[in-house]
């Protein structure tokens, strides 16, 4: 994978490509998977340990990392280091880290002596908010309806601005989970209380419908979008397949053969919470069919919450 000087990548495929891959937030979950897949594919992975909201500490740690990369190979940037809960208690922190560490991000490679061949950015699904229209597609306007979703929004437009400098890919990943997910989440949260075998657990808004994709699933569609994402292109991470609570409670007492008290506390009810996210996957369903690979449709949730029970219960012993 190249550019060709136009702005578009030259290669039609990926196979065969080795790429250097300079990577933020790989210490977290999706950083992690990511860079084990990245890794299986042949190829290579540096991760950016830097605060993200300071400017110097980030230009100086990326330039360290470009100038440490082999001469005349392509190398290409993932950006997921962000403060992600929703439920974070401090709101200024969603801007500072997601909004302030992408531009520093930016300004920091804007000013390298090579340019990447591709800047993927991770932003969410959550900015759509409370969309009358279901599936979502990436045209729909986006209403965010917290500090999360709206830091992300503000991240968006920030990064466009770059758009003449950098062969940008932007995502809006849908929900997504797997074994390593912090228990903060709601279905490693449930998940744990499976494995337990506890008699109660205690949640906030019961009639939600969500995608709970598997993480690897993302990762490996943000490994398609590097060889075969338009530049400046926004893509929807998501397989439009969506589950209620209630559906995502049933799947676990099946699994375990464990049977669950469900409690609503209501300190843990957010009165604006998105009611459904569903998203249209067809333009990412073009990138996977441009890299010659299997739809993944067959990736079940059981299977994903099979796997998150093995990892959980071997953590109870």
């Amino acid at each position: 994978m190249r550019d060709d000087g136009g702005g578009r990548f030259a290669s039609k495929s990926k196979r065969g490509i080795v790429l250097n891959i300079l990577l933020t937030g790989a210490n977290g979950f999706t950083g992690l998977r990511f860079t084990a897949l990245a890794q299986q594919a042949g190829h290579s992975v540096t991760a950016l340990q830097v605060d993200m909201t300071q400017p110097r500490a980030v230009s100086e740690a990326l330039a360290s990392a470009v100038a440490a990369l082999p001469p005349a190979q392509p190398w290409a940037v993932v950006h997921l280091a962000a403060l992600s809960f929703v439920g974070h208690a401090e709101a200024l922190a969603f801007y500072g880290v997601n909004v302030l560490g992408t531009l520093n991000l930016l300004a920091a490679l804007v000013g390298q002596p090579c340019r990447p061949s591709c800047v993927l950015v991770a932003s969410s699904a959550n900015v759509y908010g409370n969309c009358p229209q279901s599936p979502i597609v990436e045209s729909q306007t986006p209403a965010p309806v917290n500090h999360y979703a709206a830091s992300k929004l503000a991240m968006e437009h920030l990064v466009r601005t770059y758009a003449d400098q950098l062969p940008l890919v932007l995502t809006r990943p849908f929900n997504y989970t797997g074994p390593g997910q912090a228990l903060q989440f709601l279905i490693p949260k449930l998940v744990s209380h499976f494995a337990r075998r506890a008699p109660v657990v205690e949640l906030g808004n019961l009639h939600v419908e969500r995608e709970y994709n598997d993480v690897d699933f993302v990762c490996r569609s943000y490994l398609h979008l590097l060889a075969h994402g338009e530049p400046q292109g926004l893509y929807n991470i998501c397989t439009g397949i969506t589950y209620t609570l209630e559906d995502v409670i049933a799947r676990l007492r099946r699994l375990t053969r464990h049977d669950i008290e469900v409690r609503v506390n209501r300190d843990f009810v957010r009165v604006n919470e998105i009611q459904r996210l569903c998203g249209d996957p067809a333009r990412l369903q073009a990138v996977w069919c441009a890299a010659g690979d299997v739809w993944p449709t067959a990736t079940s949730l059981d299977s994903t919450l099979a796997r998150m029970l093995i990892a959980a219960e071997a953590c109870e012993k």
